[in-house]
C-alpha cells in the first residue's frame, strides 16, 4: 500500500501546448517537470525550500525517481498534482499523484527520493540536516 504521507500540497497545472507531442498527449518526460512544481510547493509549505537548503549549505539531489503512467494528459487539461511527504529524517521521499482536476481520475503515480549533500565537503549525509527535520516537525499535527 502506498503511503499517503503526513503533509501534502495540491498544485494545479494546465497542460500547455508545448508539452504535447503530435498525438496531442503530454510527452512522458514533461511529467517530471510537473512533479518538480508540486515538490517546490510542498517545500514552501514546510518553510524550507531549495533556497533555504542552499543557504544552510546543503544540496538535495534526486537519487531515485519512479513514475507509473495510467492515462495520458492532453493539451489544455487541468491537472491536480499532489505531493505528499513520506520520509524526511534520513532522506526526503515524496509520493505524487497526478489526476484530472475536473473528474479526479488518476493519470500518473510517482515517487522521488532525495538525499542531503554537505556542499562544503561534497559528501552525502546519512541523516537529514537538523534544520530541515525541525522545519518538517514544526508542520506536523
Amino acid at each position: 500500500m502506498r503511503s499517503k504521507g503526513l503533509l501534502h500540497v495540491d498544485t494545479q497545472i494546465v497542460v500547455p501546448f508545448f508539452d504535447v507531442d503530435s498525438m496531442n498527449v503530454v510527452w512522458h518526460g514533461h511529467y517530471v517537470k510537473y512533479l518538480e512544481v508540486a515538490r517546490c510547493a510542498l517545500l514552501d509549505r514546510i518553510g524550507h525550500n531549495y533556497n533555504d537548503m542552499l543557504e544552510s549549505g546543503h544540496a538535495w539531489p534526486i537519487i531515485d525517481l519512479q513514475l507509473r503512467y495510467v492515462r495520458s494528459a492532453v493539451f489544455g487539461q487541468t491537472l491536480t498534482v499532489r505531493a505528499s511527504l513520506v520520509e524526511w529524517e534520513n532522506r526526503l521521499k515524496i509520493n505524487y499523484l497526478i489526476s484530472d482536476a475536473a473528474t479526479g481520475e488518476r493519470l500518473t503515480r510517482a515517487s522521488s527520493v532525495q538525499v542531503a549533500v554537505d556542499m562544503s565537503r561534497r559528501e552525502m549525509l546519512l541523516a537529514s540536516p537538523r534544520v530541515f527535520v525541525e522545519a518538517v516537525e514544526r508542520m506536523l499535527p
